[in-house]
């Protein structure tokens, strides 16, 4: 098809194209290299088939949004399997004579010209979505600090870039085969093709050969002049997504934390200030973006106004890097810090680390991971901590706990229980973690003694520690604290193994949380149950049988609420709706955000202890929607969010709505 000189310019044009490319890859690479740690690449057939396997089937993308991530599915498979069409048309372009694949390959050509049509059809609708009827859920709200490029409508001009390459590209290329079948006939395994070929049929064959000819030539030619520029356009995410789910860390939850080693004192730096305090994940993940928002469509902090969009984040740090790359790729220091550029100190002390963000996104980033490196930094390396904070952590360095009580004062809850310590006994089967809600907190200590009437029902042999008990600090390391943590963590392993016991129960997801998987990097491995399972397990082994109920009253009505640190965490969703079932005189609903799209209580992250200016407080939203179901009780199972939907439940013209731990429930019953 192609003349001698066609195809030494096409040649010179292709070396030309690909230095180009290798500099701008290269120039990525070594600013993910200037990231702290490493990417990781064990058991790699494992991370590989992962990432071939999200690649295609998308099923990331249609977790959400149904409608629009089928037309992305389209568009990705078409485009996929476009370097198999661009190679085809490469070979016949310069083999004289050369069919792809032979004129007996229908299922390639029907697969090609279908495949043109759904990219061409699922691009038109993204411009639309775009540009003609822009979507709400595409916009940030005027306290999101936005980079000047992208306040500038970066991403408009990036989104019109990419679609014209991909629509002139496929576009073109399908003109193309039209102007080919009018000239040679119809073929029925290209039906797109064939039916707009009828527009040419009639013309001037010499029109119609030259026709093609351009088309070849606008087709692959602006794959040489795109390629080398990927890197620098949104679309830069059909590498770097699978790329993300290749090289990421595997983490036992969602939002679990990697020590830092404080004492190493070659480490001249704990969090991140700037974009190349990152670890090499994070700076991956700028570039694994799709900038669909739909983290920042589950955020929390974001629906209650605060300045904090994850999405945001994630988009200031890709035109950070595009606009820094060069200095960076030399070793240069980014001449902003984060909290000027990708997001304001206001925003990463709002995040109630729910991690919704984290699994909603579907190239796999983890924002929430970016938003604790800059407390950390915030509060190691400046010492600058919200005030109410500070607080707190000062209360539980010295007495043990957030709230400031007496360090004898942690079995004062237990008053007339005669519940037995472990300093009694030695040894138990379980060991009762009773938390510092559980033993401060009016709600908690309620709770706590539920669990004591549980245990002694079902006949378990358990203790606490009581006096000996200390904070976890769990919260306080994800305040940016970690030195804190490390040295209630220190204490506590130290504590635990004066004692004998199978299983710790504790009744908040935050300790199991980071007894299960945060404690094996201090030493500590434990077998840990969080109290909504243990006790759904002695009701189905029978060692409880919750039947006392009055059948004179009316069946009460439960909203369960999902805590993020139990269920989206952990997984744990079954077990306290089985318990709550399993109550004679009880009927359970639903909220419309439950299991793994439930609204987090704003508690978390260490939102307890803070004051963040929120135009629709996240508990207050949360209580109000367990109240609309019509419940006359919500159901909780962390004290964190009792804590929280209590306090809404208190306000002004609140519904007389109840919020009651699981635990509660059982107990009385017994």
């Amino acid at each position: 098809m192609l003349s001698l000189p066609e195809k030494i310019v096409f040649d010179i044009l292709v070396v030309f194209s690909m230095y180009l490319t290798w500099r701008t890859f290269r120039e990525v690479g070594k600013v993910v290299e200037r990231g702290g740690g490493r990417l990781h690449l064990e058991r790699l057939p494992v991370r590989l088939w992962r990432a071939i396997e999200v690649t295609l089937t998308q099923h990331t993308v249609l977790s959400a949004r149904r409608l629009t991530g089928l037309f992305h599915v389209g568009i990705v498979w078409g485009f996929l399997f476009y370097f198999l069409v661009n190679l085809g048309d490469l070979l016949e372009g310069f083999l004289p004579g050369y069919t792809f694949l032979g004129p007996d390959a229908r299922l390639y050509r029907l697969l090609a010209d279908l495949f043109s049509g759904v990219v061409i059809l699922g691009m038109l609708y993204f411009l639309a979505r775009r540009f003609l009827t822009p979507a709400p859920t595409l916009q940030f709200n005027d306290r999101v600090l936005l980079h000047p490029r992208v306040r500038a409508g970066g991403i408009r001009r990036d989104s019109a870039l990419v679609g014209a390459f991909i629509l002139a590209h496929v576009g073109s290329r399908f003109l193309g085969q039209t102007f080919a079948l009018a000239q040679h006939g119809l073929d029925p395994w290209q039906p797109l093709a064939s039916a707009a070929a009828g527009l040419w049929q009639g013309g001037s064959p010499a029109l119609l050969a030259v026709g093609e000819h351009a088309a070849w030539w606008l087709a692959l030619g602006l794959v040489l002049l795109f390629v080398p520029w990927f890197p620098r356009t949104k679309h830069f995410h059909l590498l770097a997504g699978p790329f993300n789910f290749l090289t990421r860390p595997e983490r036992a939850s969602l939002g679990t934390m990697d020590r830092l080693e404080l004492e190493d004192e070659s480490i001249e730096r704990f969090g991140a200030a700037r974009i190349e305090h990152l670890s090499r994940t994070q700076i991956v993940d700028a570039y694994a973006c799709i900038m669909c928002n739909r983290c920042q469509d589950v955020c929390p902090a974001y629906q209650a106004g605060t300045p904090l969009s994850p999405a945001a984040l994630e988009v200031n740090k890709r035109y950070i890097l595009w606009e820094d790359a060069p200095a960076l790729a030399r070793g240069a220091d980014s001449p902003r810090t984060l909290f000027e550029t990708a997001l304001p100190a206001e925003g990463a002390w709002a995040c109630t680390t729910c991690a919704a963000c984290v699994e909603i996104c579907p190239v796999g980033n983890a924002p929430l991971a970016d938003i604790l490196a800059l407390r950390q930094d915030q509060v190691l390396m400046e010492g600058r901590p919200p005030e109410k904070l500070a607080v707190a952590f000062t209360q539980a360095e010295r007495t043990g706990d957030p709230w400031g009580n007496p360090r004898g004062a942690r079995l004062a809850w237990a008053h007339g229980l005669d519940v037995p310590r472990m300093a009694d006994k030695g040894q138990a089967d379980v060991l009762y973690w009773v938390g510092c809600a559980g033993a401060f907190d009016p709600a908690g200590q309620r709770v706590s003694r539920a669990m004591v009437r549980i245990l002694r029902a079902a006949g378990v042999d358990f203790a606490v520690l009581g006096d000996e008990e200390r904070c976890t600090c769990e919260w306080a390391r994800r305040g940016g604290q970690e030195a804190l943590y490390q040295e209630a963590t220190a204490q506590i392993v130290e504590t635990l193994s004066q004692y004998r016991f199978r299983l710790i129960l504790t009744q908040c997801p935050h300790c199991f949380n980071t007894f299960q998987h945060e404690y094996p990097d201090f030493g500590g491995h434990y077998e840990v149950v969080h109290h909504s399972t243990y006790i759904a397990h002695l009701i189905e082994a029978g060692q409880i049988a919750p039947q006392k109920w009055d059948r004179r009253r009316k069946v009460q009505t439960v909203a369960y609420h999902d805590s993020c640190y139990l269920g989206r965490y952990n997984g744990i969703y079954d077990a306290p709706r089985e318990a709550l079932r399993a109550l004679p005189g009880l009927r359970l609903v639903e909220m419309p955000r439950h299991r793994n799209r439930s609204l987090c209580c704003g508690g978390g992250g260490a939102q307890v202890w803070m004051e963040t200016r929120q135009e629709m407080p996240i508990n207050v939203t949360r209580f109000q929607e367990g109240a609309a179901t019509g419940a006359q009780t919500i159901g909780a199972a962390c004290p964190f969010c009792s804590i929280m939907l209590t306090s809404a439940a208190q306000a002004p013209g609140a519904p007389a709505v109840a919020v009651r731990d699981i635990a509660e429930m059982v107990a009385e019953r017994l």
